[in-house]
């Protein structure tokens, strides 16, 4: 049974939708939650331009406290029905270490949860936001070489992002790590990836990490599945890897909680919201 969903956006997003933090708690308590984690995009690093198209990555920094103030504001009006966290999903951007860490070292007092993803993947002195649309991994697949190439990159940024030092701040979960796949039944890689996605689960596993175990593929046309797929989750699951469900919705109604969906899989609370 889920009962908790731990990555959940908000209308602070500029990709998102301007659906209230509300109608995400009224749809969690619908769906007969205990708890959600809004982990909006955190601000980008401090000197890194956001290279998607239309510039809508992520929250401002100008925006970040009154994003705060508004989860604080409803967690205190929902405290009777939802346990409610207050995070962010924090970019790993290779090359920007020192300023993401600075950056986690500001915001985390204010945080009760966080998650830790890869979008951006650095080739040469350029900066791709890879799952922007198919187009733009098309166009760094030629770039690079292959879809193969891409992949590659992307899984090797993951392994990255878990073994640099971001402080004491760092978030302790990985976000959507098969995000690659996104656009895959356009765009197929020639070969699996399962050596690299082992490592990557043996690092989570060494370092104590949680993974999220993101539906959001689930509604991609070109993905339909989940991230990471369930072989990967049952894999981690066994590993003793804990496996936090993430609708990763930015819309209320992306809320999708359908246990049938995920059989044989057993899922965490987010650190912040424990029964």
């Amino acid at each position: 049974m889920i009962l908790y969903d731990g990555h959940v956006h908000t209308p602070f997003c500029p990709h998102g939708t301007k659906d209230t933090l509300a109608s995400y708690c009224e749809q969690a308590i619908k769906a007969g939650l205990k708890g959600i984690s809004f982990t909006e995009h955190a601000p980008l690093p401090e000197g890194f331009t956001d290279t998607a198209p239309k510039q809508d990555s992520a929250m401002s920094k100008q925006d970040f406290y009154s994003y705060i103030e508004e989860v604080q504001a409803v967690r205190s009006i929902y405290q009777d029905h939802l346990a409610i966290g207050i995070g962010l999903e924090v970019d790993y951007i290779e090359g920007f270490e020192e300023q993401t860490a600075l950056l986690l070292n500001e915001v985390g007092p204010f945080l009760t949860d966080s998650i830790l993803s890869v979008h951006f993947l650095k080739h040469g002195d350029t900066y791709t936001c890879m799952d922007y649309s198919p187009d733009v991994l098309i166009s760094l697949a030629s770039s690079l070489g292959s879809i193969d190439a891409v992949h590659t990159l992307y899984y090797q940024t993951v392994l990255k992002s878990i073994q640099e030092d971001l402080g004491p701040y760092k978030p302790r979960r990985i976000g959507h790590m098969t995000l690659a796949n996104k656009f895959q039944i356009k765009a197929p890689p020639s070969r699996s990836f399962i050596r690299e996605q082992d490592a990557i689960l043996s690092a989570l596993l060494s370092g104590r990490y949680s993974l999220d175990f993101n539906v959001a593929g689930l509604r991609k046309p070109l993905c339909k599945e989940t991230y990471p797929p369930l072989t990967v989750a049952k894999q981690a699951a066994s590993m003793g890897i804990p496996l936090v469900f993430g609708s990763d919705a930015h819309q209320y109604k992306e809320m999708d909680h359908s246990p049938d969906d995920y059989q044989g899989l057993s899922f965490t609370a987010p650190i912040s919201i424990s029964e």
